[in-house]
């Protein structure tokens, strides 16, 4: 992996820098003298609510989908259209049965008018009124022919509104799903463009949580939402429209409803919001917590820490718990509250219209149509605000991917990039300086020669930049001054890919991925051939102990490498380096987790690693505290604080008795000594 050691690196930076990214991981801060190792862990910076913008800047992300965006809206119209219609068409089969029933108890013979007056001569006005209102034949019954057409025409409607409904939704999901699955790419790409700055400040779980968690909220938000806002929307528009056909006294009585529910849902919402982005803020916290104490779960028993732990997720938990239940009780009310004035506006329709009825000015299917439209017309507000939660939900966590998006990136490689003409492993330091903090200095003016084939050995107290040195060869961190050269091309002209592609690492932290051996192996060079996967795994030691598993090299191995030990990992991560042939080879503390008689295999292998080069022997910076593994390097360099304080072959510098003669004899002349 090209990826600097976490403890190294650590060791390397700036207290303050370092006790960040410590805690920022949930590590331990024993080294730097921090707190206990799950006492602290850093949060990003947290930002105010900013709903509305956030709400256009999602909305904004669907513009590529723009025709189906338009194609569903167009069958939303339509089956909306269809849905509305309906309540008419059952007011008008409403109309025929009263008629037929009046019409019975009528005697033949007579007309309409004339049964009208007859009522009215006998005083009883409210028959009157209704006979006068309806379309009714004396003497006859129900029409069921024409009964039976309009029950026909509204199946036919409502059928036909389905399946326009069913295309609009298909065609719905399929926008979401595409949006999302942008969106996820996107913050995979940018994770690969963040810096390994950004990387170390942030707690892992909280990052995963806004990949994982937040996305997938942010999905299952747009799906609900989006097409239940939509049809809500047109259903509103379309009922007022029917309203105002059947009646317009009744429509502005039921209009009333309209600003009333809009005020509740304003009051209730802007409560609502900051406890959904709480909500979500602490659900990325609790993710990091666990995610830390599984992945530390052996450091947390060995030190007894269990108990904090547990007490540390009892205090997230109980904030989680806190935040939702807020967000959801409050969001809560609006459905009830809607619901309450819904009831309302239903009971003032029904009477007002009861009274039109019995004075003739409207008929009773037209007063049934407007019941059906007034419930149409609340409900689609309340299924709208029922829906706010939701949407307020995706809108939180959309902020919490948009902050992610947001984040500063590395710079990014020239437009033509420099490419080296040969490979030859010569790195040159110029004047470099460098800093990870603003105002605290780390590596001042520093210059030195690597030439090809060489073994640079680099030594140190904890602290001194060793392996601060070889990321900003990486170009895990940028220069603040001078510049790296590797064989006369200058690093910074380079594209990453490129510059890391000739480079190959061994961490002290082994990491191994899901898979076999033979895979992790082959993550060194993919394209290899398995004699060639075969080669390195004898030529490191590999072979030794694969030929004991059951499987050999197609033994499964999980994403910790727990089923192997840390020696065998070890070497499985030299075999990987070894197989992608690299000019410049970086090894970090690489013996430090194996026994005395594998470190003397793993010697030998790094020396046939770092002669075995295609082209010439390969160019190595060793990071070593345990000094016996470097005697034989061609130069040793020995930082303190930055600089490189002292340099020269072993003998030599065992002859100035200066820096590295006190940590030499500190290793081997004593169990301690005062440095």
């Amino acid at each position: 992996m090209s990826a600097p050691a976490k403890d190294s690196a650590e060791q390397d930076r700036p207290k303050q820098d370092v006790e960040t990214a410590e805690a920022a991981r949930g590590m331990a801060a024993q080294r730097r003298g921090g707190g206990p190792p799950w006492g602290a862990v850093g949060q990003p910076g947290e930002k105010p609510s900013d709903f509305l913008p956030s709400l256009k800047r999602l909305a904004r992300r669907l513009s590529p989908e723009r025709t189906g965006v338009v194609a569903v809206l167009v069958l939303c119209v339509v089956s909306v259209a269809l849905n509305v219609i309906g309540p008419l068409l059952l007011g008008r089969a409403t109309d025929v049965i009263f008629a037929g029933v009046i019409g019975r108890t009528l005697p033949a013979g007579i007309s309409a008018e004339q049964a009208a007056e007859g009522a009215r001569a006998a005083g009883d006005t409210t028959t009157a009124n209704l006979i006068a209102a309806q379309d009714i034949v004396p003497g006859a019954g129900i029409d069921f022919t024409a009964l039976s057409m309009v029950l026909l025409g509204v199946i036919a409607l409502y059928l036909a509104a389905s399946v326009f409904g069913y295309a609009q939704g298909y065609l719905l999901n399929g926008i979401v799903q595409r949006t999302i699955y942008q969106l996820r790419r996107e913050v995979e790409d940018k994770i690969h463009r963040l810096p390994l700055r950004y990387v170390d400040s942030q707690q892992r779980g909280e990052v995963l949580s806004r990949a994982t968690n937040d996305i997938d909220n942010v999905s299952t938000s747009l799906q609900q939402t989006l097409s239940q806002l939509l049809t809500s929307l047109l259903t509103v528009i379309g009922v007022v429209v029917m309203m105002f056909v059947v009646s317009p006294l009744l429509t502005l009585v039921a209009l009333v409803t309209i600003p009333v529910s809009l005020w509740l849902t304003k009051a209730i919402t802007q409560r609502s919001q900051p406890q959904f982005v709480a909500q979500w803020r602490h659900t990325g916290r609790l993710n990091g917590l666990i995610e830390e104490a599984f992945t530390g779960h052996e450091l947390v028993r060995v030190f007894g820490r269990t108990a904090e732990v547990e007490r540390q997720f009892a205090e997230r938990n109980d904030d989680l718990f806190g935040a939702s239940f807020r967000a959801q009780f409050i969001s809560g009310i609006i459905m009830p509250a809607m619901m309450f004035v819904g009831n309302l506006n239903y009971v003032v329709v029904a009477v007002i219209g009861g009274l039109r009825v019995a004075s003739g000015t409207m008929s009773l299917g037209d007063v049934q149509a407007f019941i059906q439209y007034s419930r149409q017309f609340t409900q689609p507000l309340t299924q709208a605000a029922s829906m706010a939660n939701v949407l307020q939900s995706g809108v939180a966590s959309a902020e919490r991917v948009f902050e992610l998006l947001d984040a500063p990136e590395q710079s990014p490689d020239p437009a033509v990039p420099s490419t080296r003409s040969e490979r030859r492993g010569r790195v040159a330091f110029e004047h470099v300086d460098f800093r990870y903090l603003p105002d605290t200095p780390l590596i001042e003016d520093l210059s030195l020669v690597a030439e090809p084939g060489q073994t640079v050995a680099i030594v140190g107290p904890t602290g001194a930049g060793k392996t601060t040195l070889v990321n900003l060869v990486l170009r895990f961190y940028e220069l603040d001054a001078g510049r790296i050269t590797l064989d006369g091309v200058d690093i910074a002209t380079m594209a990453r890919a490129d510059l890391r592609s000739g480079i190959g690492m061994v961490l002290q932290d082994t990491w191994l991925f899901g898979g076999t051996i033979r895979d992790n192996i082959a993550y060194g060079n993919p394209s290899a051939t398995p004699e060639q996967v075969l080669d390195a795994a004898r030529a490191t030691y590999v072979d030794r102990f694969v030929r004991s598993l059951p499987d050999g090299y197609d033994t499964v191995i999980d994403e910790e490498g727990s089923n192997v030990s840390a020696g065998e990992k070890q070497l499985i991560t030299i075999a990987r380096a070894f197989l992608a042939d690299p000019s410049l080879l970086i090894l970090d503390e690489a013996t430090s987790s194996v026994d005395t008689r594998t470190e003397v295999l793993v010697q030998r292998a790094m020396a046939a690693l770092r002669g075995s080069g295609s082209d010439s022997a390969r160019t190595s910076f060793v990071i070593a505290h345990r000094l016996s593994t470097i005697r034989d390097a061609d130069l040793i360099l020995v930082m303190e604080a930055g600089r490189i304080v002292e340099q020269g072959t072993h003998e030599q510098l065992l002859a100035a008795r200066g820096a590295y003669c006190a940590l030499y004899n500190a290793q081997f002349a004593a169990a301690a000594a005062d440095l």
